[in-house]
């Protein structure tokens, strides 16, 4: 859960709902592949209810990591524009948000405090997965796993209440 949490942070409440009005809600049944290695995905997506598996190999054996609610997907493509290097499945019944990069683009075009902050808080969101991720092949220190920078505990909580937004507003849909 706390990775939305850095990626929510740092956003406005503006920008928050924009992203509410302009994303939709989907309803992944178990085994739905969300995302397909090799191929390009148009979208950004935040797991909103059950659980995705992510997958290095094309037998689906492989499981690299296992994702739940709070959870943001396809960000590595959003940024780089290159098709993902895994597949993402939907291991048990899943919601996702889910918003376009057209449309975010577009939204970044004309506004540049969200293009600023989108940016910034992509950044702060791989860094604690690449942290996570080192931690994990056992070269970091797993006592900081859990820690966070104190310039982002201000912004937790009003991520939490973010967060909170999105998964009442698609509850309704």
């Amino acid at each position: 859960m706390k990775r939305v949490l850095f990626f929510l942070g740092q956003l406005n409440d503006r920008d928050v709902e924009w992203m509410i009005h302009n994303g939709n809600k989907l309803e992944l049944p178990a085994g739905y592949q969300l995302i397909n290695k090799g191929q390009s995905i148009d979208s950004l997506f935040i797991v909103l209810s059950g659980q995705l598996s992510v997958f290095s190999d094309n037998n689906f054996r492989n499981t690299v990591a296992k994702l739940e609610a709070g959870e943001v997907v396809g960000e590595m493509s959003f940024l780089e524009s290159r098709p993902p290097s895994v597949h993402v499945v939907a291991t048990k019944p899943s919601v996702v948000y889910q918003i376009s990069r057209d449309v975010i683009s577009a939204r970044m075009a004309e506004n540049s405090e969200f293009k600023s902050n989108f940016y910034y808080a992509l950044a702060l969101f791989l860094s604690n997965r690449l942290r996570k991720t080192t931690d994990q092949l056992g070269y970091g220190n797993p006592e900081e796993e859990d820690l966070i920078d104190n310039n982002i505990l201000d912004v937790v909580a009003q991520a939490g209440s973010r967060f909170g937004q999105i998964l009442h507003r698609f509850s309704e849909v």
